[in-house]
């Protein structure tokens, strides 16, 4: 029996992500502003030149040209509000599944413009459009929005943070991701285990320890 893996009670030692624990809903938060931050950046640098943000996606030659306006003058709007929404804490888990959604979407585009020859400017933060095949940088804007993705998978993962809207609307909810319930549960299945393993080796060494109890010797009469 390891004497560090079980207390004077019995209870097995917190497992390493239960230190974590105090610390999760600050660094949601920490996320949530940061990947607000993105947003509100890139739609308000798209809002102030519509024009420019269409000329971005017509670049990619992806889309019908139906289709290179609409999309181009709703993206920043779209981003700005996802800003706000996640400036707000309200609904975050979903607002950062749609954020690593346009995300990939942003990455999938980039990765083909670079695999077709294409020379532009990925536009996520103003701009964009064609550029001179020397000017481009496909390796750090997709290595960019990775990061930004990580970002959303980790609020995807624990989305109950520190200041939010979703904390106040649902306070009965818990706090963590489902991974440290799940981890409370084995914690207390494996105190249980551990409690009566501990009380069986006691009784084991009750009866091989002559000083714990009395022997009685065989009675003369």
């Amino acid at each position: 029996m390891s004497a560090t893996a079980v207390g004077p009670t019995g209870a097995r030692a917190a497992g390493p992500l239960a230190g974590l624990r105090p610390y999760v809903p600050w660094i949601g938060l920490a996320v949530r502003l940061g990947l607000a931050f993105v947003w509100a950046y890139a739609g308000w640098e798209k809002a102030l030149d519509p024009d420019q943000a269409a000329y971005a996606v017509r670049g990619y030659d992806v889309l019908p040209d139906g289709l290179v306006d609409p999309v181009g003058y709703a993206l920043p709007y779209l981003e700005l509000g996802l800003a706000l929404l996640l400036v707000l804490g309200l609904g975050t888990r979903l607002v950062a599944s749609l954020s690593a959604l346009l995300l990939l979407v942003f990455i999938a585009g980039i990765a083909q413009a670079w695999a077709r020859g294409l020379a532009i400017d990925c536009g996520c933060f103003g701009g964009g459009g064609p550029v001179e095949p020397d000017k481009t940088a496909y390796l750090e804007e997709i290595l960019r929005d990775c990061g930004f993705l990580l970002l959303a998978i980790w609020l995807i993962a624990f989305p109950r943070t520190r200041l939010s809207a979703d904390a106040w609307l649902f306070p009965e909810e818990p706090p963590y991701a489902e991974d440290f319930e799940d981890e409370d549960e084995d914690d207390e299945d494996a105190d249980e285990d551990e409690a009566h393993t501990d009380a069986d080796e006691y009784r084991g060494d009750a009866n091989r320890n002559p000083g714990t109890r009395e022997l009685k010797g065989p009675e003369i009469t």
